[in-house]
């Protein structure tokens, strides 16, 4: 079993932590007060290879694996986990589907542009009486003709504000329940599909969460994503993937929190000495530092099944849980140790705490990834014995 990582595992964390620290975190701290996407960030990271990351070259990605997706993740959300998101949601979400699922047409058209950085992506399958209970969409897309018509509102769409492309989900067959929803591809500035509310969010601030309203919205049928009625099995194999990025997000997160306490620990003076000198600190800070390489392990075994065509449904669901709960934890421990300094925005640890919380609701609870993990460990499907 080797640990190591290999020589372009270590070129793209190596080149995602020069820029996170360049670029990016210089201007975190104004993207979440400011509520400002950041733009010409993530022009740069297409550029760069980082929104389509495990796409195959030839569709505009950078031709690499989900390893090394989460480990630019990680260096990426550890700056600023506004434009973690915003990168895991366009990789994640809207890239490995279409590479799955697309026709060839759909890959050239959509895939490429967006794998490289030059549009940008959008999942939307929420609504407001489907969550957790995501199989209870009631948008409806009524066939007509060679054409779909959408009408429905849909809720929590990250990126939804600066998308291109939207993969957006939509009931074909009412009566059918799950096995009546079906995956479309519809385009900004397509009539009758617009942006409604923008959420003022706790944490995340640079990242929009829109809401989508359809009225008598038109596609054309090639626009179906996969086949019909297939919809909500497309939903839930994407989202195991995307439960890695979030993973990652979170670890970015835990990191960014350790490493400030660190710092803070040994200049803070009290009693005449720096406060990492105390062993309630220290203990604090070994926690901190023994919960987040669990999950990094954790998050890193669920890739590298992905990688290797291998089931790693419950290993993302595990390494999505244990990385949410380790960064809150994290965030939480590096503001007591900054004390009343770290209840002021004049330090970092409060965006870290703020971002952290979300990790732990959004791709799916916490509450659905233990319930996951218990269905799978209860049919005996679970570990590597």
């Amino acid at each position: 079993m080797d640990f190591q990582l290999n020589e372009q595992q270590e070129m793209i964390r190596d080149m995602a932590r020069k820029f996170a620290d360049e670029r990016i975190a210089p201007m975190a701290d104004k993207t979440d007060k400011e509520h400002r996407f950041p733009a010409e960030i993530i022009e740069e990271m297409g550029e760069m290879g980082l929104m389509g990351v495990a796409v195959p070259e030839e569709y505009g990605g950078a031709g690499m694996g989900y390893v090394e997706y989460v480990l630019a993740m990680e260096e990426i959300s550890r700056a600023c986990a506004s434009t973690g998101v915003i990168m895991s949601v366009n990789n994640s979400l809207v890239c490995d589907p279409i590479l799955k699922f697309g026709t060839e047409e759909q890959k050239k058209k959509y895939l490429v542009p967006l794998a490289s950085g030059k549009k940008l992506g959008a999942f939307s399958l929420s609504e407001s009486g489907a969550g957790s209970d995501a199989a209870a969409v009631s948008c409806r897309a009524r066939e007509d003709g060679d054409s779909f018509v959408l009408n429905g509102t849909k809720l929590w769409c990250t990126n939804g504000n600066e998308a291109d492309v939207v993969i957006l989900f939509a009931s074909t067959d009412p009566d059918k329940g799950s096995h009546g929803i079906s995956a479309f591809l519809i385009e900004k500035g397509t009539p009758g599909f617009s942006v409604g509310k923008l959420e003022d969010k706790l944490g995340i601030r640079g990242s929009s969460t829109a809401e989508f309203v359809l009225e008598d919205c038109r596609i054309p049928k090639e626009n179906m994503l996969g086949e019909r009625g297939k919809g909500y099995k497309i939903a839930l194999i994407t989202l195991d993937g995307g439960r890695i990025g979030i993973a990652a997000q979170a670890l970015g997160i835990g990191k960014a929190a350790l490493d400030a306490a660190r710092k803070f620990a040994q200049e803070r003076q009290q009693f005449g000495k720096p406060i990492s000198s105390f062993q309630a600190i220290q203990w604090m800070l070994a926690n901190m530092a023994t919960e987040l390489e669990c999950a990094r392990l954790l998050t890193y075994e669920a890739a590298s099944l992905k990688d290797a065509g291998r089931p790693f449904t419950i290993y993302s669901a595990m390494c999505k849980l244990k990385a949410s709960e380790t960064a809150s934890f994290c965030a939480n421990k590096a503001l007591q140790i900054h004390g009343g300094y770290g209840y002021t925005t004049d330090y970092p640890v409060e965006r870290h705490l703020r971002d952290a919380k979300i990790t732990e609701i959004y791709e799916g609870t916490n509450e659905i990834q233990r319930l996951v993990v218990a269905t799978l460990v209860l049919k005996g499907l679970h570990g590597k014995g």
